[in-house]
């Protein structure tokens, strides 16, 4: 995690005893076969269930995502293309030229005009969502609420429901983290409507379960740099005039991670999503807080000076270059953290006119 980095940065370990996700494998009230109804209400922030992503289908029917952007792709749909031809709805008209289909005369405008003029049409075309979920170990952490992972499948759940109500092609490509003898990716080929939403959840519920990061990291040494790879292969998955979104706190980003972004930007319509957690936005209160990433212990010493400076500027330099990255793509940034309700996120970006006027009241 973010945390862990800027303790290693700063060079204060500590052998002192924590609590952590380590300490919490070891309770078998998180071993999966006595995960009860007992006791879900207090690890609710650290699992996701199939249950819970399906609900948030709900959530869904308050967005739409056609007004992010117009469809690329080739397929017919629903949404409004960047292709002009025969269609559904009347663009403009232009003057004749060889080759125009006669059916198409606007008639009217060549009476006025004195000169043959023909009508353009712009195409409704389907246009698929693709996620991408990153859900590097830094990813099961979380001081308020919920664990960035759990963040994370809710997002991508609730973006993959809007799309499947739309009956748009639903995909993706979740990086998970596994022993050498395994995969750590999982990828998911656009599938249309309600079927790409539930292949979709049932590969995030297996996908945030800690206990199985946990045996991994025991298992084997995880790089955490393989964004960068993951963005080479969603360029295989995202077929062009796709909608993604990378859904990921971007650590470890460099400058290949651009060249990545832009190869994908070319054809397709991006949007980043940036999971963090209070803690990486604002520095706790003054104290000794015991830090974990599983294998080793850190203490968080926010009485020093010395320590909030270098604290936050590590966090203001992570922000910073997150947002140039963006910036500098002409991708769009948007930021969740743990503390928020991300339905209510994502429908002040993507809901309707109506609906966004309703969360700004109830703000006000």
């Amino acid at each position: 995690m973010g945390i862990f980095n800027w303790l290693k940065r700063a060079k204060t370990r500590t052998q002192k005893s924590v609590m952590s996700l380590a300490d919490l494998a070891d309770n078998s009230s998180l071993d999966k076969n006595n995960y009860t109804d007992n006791n879900a209400n207090n690890y609710a922030g650290t699992y996701v269930d199939v249950e819970s992503l399906i609900k948030l289908q709900v959530q869904a029917r308050k967005l739409d995502l056609s007004q992010h952007s117009f469809a690329r792709a080739s397929t017919t749909g629903s949404h409004h293309s960047r292709f002009r031809g025969r269609g559904m709805d009347y663009q403009e008209s232009r003057v004749y030229q060889a080759g125009d289909d006669i059916r198409s005369m606007d008639w009217r405008v060549t009476a006025r005009a004195g000169k043959p003029h023909t009508k353009l049409y712009q195409e409704e075309r389907e246009r698929p969502v693709v996620l991408l979920v990153d859900l590097n170990p830094g990813m099961f952490f979380g001081s308020k609420k919920v664990f960035k992972s759990v963040l994370a499948a809710q997002v991508a759940a609730i973006l993959g429901w809007t799309a499947a109500v739309r009956g748009d092609r639903v995909g993706a490509l979740i990086t998970g983290i596994s022993s050498t003898d395994k995969p750590d990716h999982k990828e998911l080929p656009p599938k249309m409507g309600k079927r790409g939403a539930l292949q979709l959840i049932r590969e995030l519920v297996k996908q945030t379960d800690p206990t199985l990061v946990l045996q991994a990291l025991s298992n084997r040494n995880n790089s955490n740099n393989r964004l960068n790879k993951e963005l080479q292969r969603l360029r295989r998955i995202a077929r062009p005039g796709s909608l993604i979104f990378i859904i990921s706190d971007f650590y470890h980003i460099d400058e290949e991670t651009g060249n990545h972004l832009l190869r994908l930007s070319r054809h397709n319509d991006l949007m980043a999503i940036q999971i963090v957690d209070p803690l990486e936005l604002q520095m706790p209160p003054a104290g000794r807080y015991g830090v974990t990433n599983g294998k080793q212990s850190g203490v968080l010493n926010t009485r020093s000076k010395k320590g909030k400076r270098s604290y936050q500027n590590y966090f203001n330099e992570h922000h910073h270059a997150v947002n140039e990255l963006m910036n500098k793509q002409q991708i769009p940034l948007l930021q969740i953290s743990t503390n928020d309700d991300p339905a209510i996120i994502l429908q002040q970006q993507f809901g309707t006119a109506r609906q966004r006027s309703s969360i700004l009241s109830k703000v006000a």
